[in-house]
């Protein structure tokens, strides 16, 4: 008579996700402090390059970086992106941005102590965007109106132009900011739906 052995499995445990690396705060100070500052440096320099009148153009001044598509042209934004809200009253107008601004750069600062620090694309994001709020921020508390620069447009001979609002180097940082947190969560996603156990067939 023989005895039979079943081939026994070892159980193995689920490899656990490395710990958490907590981010530095250094490196995001520093990250928001230049770009704030890169952006209200660019709007100083289009207050003072940009206001003058043309007089061969009889028009406000330009300066062409790309004939037919971008150019420095100077613009008083009271309102948010795209002019949004500009005509609504001063009174409510600038507390609600001032409000919004200082509500989102409170947000961005408790979202970067949760991240982890090989996170490069939150780790640039957050910061990034966060510089861009501040400038625009200083600009609404300073002056009560956002200035923008940034003139992106379409010239058609014998047709209509198409024109981009005009936007700044803070409107640049925020959305650069927002496509690299995009980057994060379509990349926390897709790894989620590879590792959901797939279903009966």
């Amino acid at each position: 008579m023989t005895e039979s052995t079943e081939p026994t499995t070892e159980e193995t445990e689920p490899e656990s996700d490395p710990p958490v690396e907590p981010p530095s705060y250094v490196f995001f100070a520093v990250v928001a402090f230049v770009s704030a500052a890169l952006d209200l440096a660019s709007k100083e320099w289009a207050t003072w390059a940009l206001t003058d009148y043309d007089h061969a153009r009889s028009a406000q001044r330009t300066i062409d970086v790309i004939p037919g598509l971008f150019d420095f042209q100077y613009a008083q934004n009271p309102g948010g992106a795209w002019s949004m809200l500009r005509s609504l009253p001063e009174i409510y107008r600038r507390p609600f941005f001032l409000f919004v601004s200082t509500a989102a750069s409170v947000f961005i600062t408790n979202v970067y102590g949760k991240i982890d620090r090989r996170d490069w694309a939150m780790k640039w994001g957050l910061p990034l965007a966060l510089g861009g709020a501040i400038g625009n921020l200083v600009d609404r508390i300073r002056h009560g109106y956002v200035v923008d620069f940034l003139h992106v447009f379409i010239k058609r001979e014998g047709g209509r132009d198409y024109h981009w609002p005009t936007f700044n180097v803070a409107d640049v940082w925020i959305v650069a900011g927002v496509i690299l947190m995009g980057l994060t969560l379509f990349s926390v996603r897709k790894k989620a739906g590879f590792a959901r156990p797939a279903g009966p067939v």
